[in-house]
């Protein structure tokens, strides 16, 4: 047997009983506790964690919303750069595919050249001419690395994570951009509500003042008691013109969201109660399958488990297998002659003897980077952890306080309901009506904010959950 033709089946036995160096992956299990705290009304759900989380917003029951929603899905520049990134990763997973197979390569060598009468011999008793000559060459050369340390299937295996993490990345930068939207939204609707509030309050204290300036004129009333009335009318217009400009920002925030420019873009003042939906609960396990941003640490562990053993392969010897065959001639016409034939066969392979600790130091790297993402991963989970139990304290805490804010309002209407009756009957003065009316607009200005606080809590906690959930038939 030829010496090439033996090494060639060396190597090929070699790549076919090799393994991948570097450890193999398992996911850490996080320490999970085995329920929430919860507060009453609470009562946990079992939400259906495999399905489809779909559009979660719809929930909320609010068409403007989900037009919003769906604007932001399609148009959204910075949902178009992670699905980029996706793609990037996705093409990464092929290009190191490749690796397992052969690569194969057509070449052709055509020229005509003149070999010099006085170039170096070789044997000194040989004559030296100068020839003019055709040279036409045609050929088919292959080249394969064999996997001898498992560096190509490592490296694919890494590529593969990273696919998964970049789909990960995808649908947590989906989650967040519609969370934001969300909660930009009902923070626009509730300033709408405060300021509808103040438009009530001001039409009412325009009214009171009205009424203070004609006691005033007809002598049953003082100017102090007028300029009180100016004051508190003119301190209410003073927040509409804050709260419009606080709305103003939420709708550049929306807009830009929406994928449209901010001077163009206007939304209709929201006149509607808000309304959070029941949200379901189910085991704190579960966040393990439905947060995204979670899948995103879990996979880059995995991809960076993978570069240990890319990292390790560089201990092992690298060969090439690289077969080639063709033609070449001096004459055109008898390039595919059978005299024309020509092949060559081969193995090359690459040991590193010394490299100053190089190799050593890329393989800490590659453990030190997997050791970072461990810890990432672990960071990951212990925040989604308190995000959920932050929602869960924050609804049943504002569902309270809301029925009691609604009490309150109750109340301070009653106030200045008998405040006025008693001002206008002569037993007081106007200082408790003009304490009455700033009671009930602080009341109904917190009832209002209170209701938008609800809805925003309700959204962090459905992205803490990680998206929408499947209520079954």
């Amino acid at each position: 047997m030829r010496p090439a033709l033996r090494l060639t089946l060396v190597a090929t036995a070699l790549a076919a009983s090799g393994c991948a160096v570097g450890p193999d992956y398992r996911r850490p299990a996080p320490d999970l506790p085995v329920a929430w705290k919860l507060d009453a009304p609470w009562r946990a759900g079992t939400p259906a964690d495999g399905a489809d989380k779909g559009d979660w917003w719809k929930a909320f029951g609010d068409p403007q919303l989900d037009a919003l929603e769906a604007r932001s899905m399609a148009d959204s520049p910075t949902l178009a750069i992670a699905a980029a990134r996706l793609a990037q990763a996705r093409a990464t997973v092929t290009a190191q595919s490749a690796g397992l197979f052969p690569s194969l390569g057509l070449t052709s060598h055509d020229q005509r050249l003149r070999i010099s009468a006085n170039r170096p011999l070789a044997n000194y008793a040989s004559p030296n001419f100068s020839t003019v000559q055709n040279d036409f060459t045609l050929g088919v050369g292959a080249s394969y690395e064999v996997d001898l340390a498992g560096r190509v299937s490592r490296s694919i295996e890494g590529a593969k994570a990273s696919a998964e993490q970049s789909a990960a990345d995808l649908a947590n930068t989906r989650l967040v951009v519609s969370a934001e939207l969300a909660s930009d939204w009902f923070s626009l609707a509730t300033l709408d509500a405060s300021l509808d509030v103040l438009d009530r309050s001001i039409a009412l204290q325009r009214k009171a003042l009205a009424f203070v300036n004609s006691r005033h004129e007809l002598g049953a009333g003082t100017g102090l008691e007028v300029a009180q009335q100016q004051a508190l009318l003119d301190n209410t217009l003073t927040q509409v013109d804050v709260q419009k400009r606080q709305r103003a920002q939420f709708e550049h925030a929306i807009a830009t969201l929406v994928g449209a420019p901010a001077p163009t873009f206007s939304l209709a003042p929201v006149r509607r109660d808000l309304q959070p939906p029941a949200i379901p609960l189910g085991l704190p396990s579960d966040l393990l399958q439905r947060r995204p941003d979670v899948a995103s640490a879990e996979r880059a562990m995995a991809a960076a488990n993978a570069q240990i053993g890319v990292a390790t392969a560089a201990f092992y010897p690298s060969v090439i297998l690289a077969p080639g065959i063709g033609e070449e001639s001096r004459i055109l016409g008898a390039l595919f002659d059978a005299p024309s034939l020509v092949w060559s066969i081969g193995v090359s392979a690459t040991q590193t003897l010394f490299d100053a600790g190089r190799t050593r130091a890329n393989v800490d790297f590659a453990r030190a980077g997997y050791d970072a993402s461990v810890a990432s991963y672990r960071r990951t989970v212990l925040v989604a952890m308190q995000e959920v139990e932050d929602g869960i304290t924050g609804v049943a805490s504002l569902d309270r306080a809301t029925a009691q804010a609604n009490v309150a309002v109750a109340s301070a209407q009653q106030v200045l309901d008998m405040s006025s009756a008693r001002y206008e009957g002569g037993v007081a003065t106007y200082l408790d009506v003009i304490t009455a009316q700033q009671s009930l607009l602080g009341a109904q200005l917190q009832a209002a904010q209170l209701a938008g606080q609800r809805q925003l809590v309700a959204t962090a906690l459905v992205k803490a959950l990680g998206g929408g959930w499947h209520t079954g038939s």
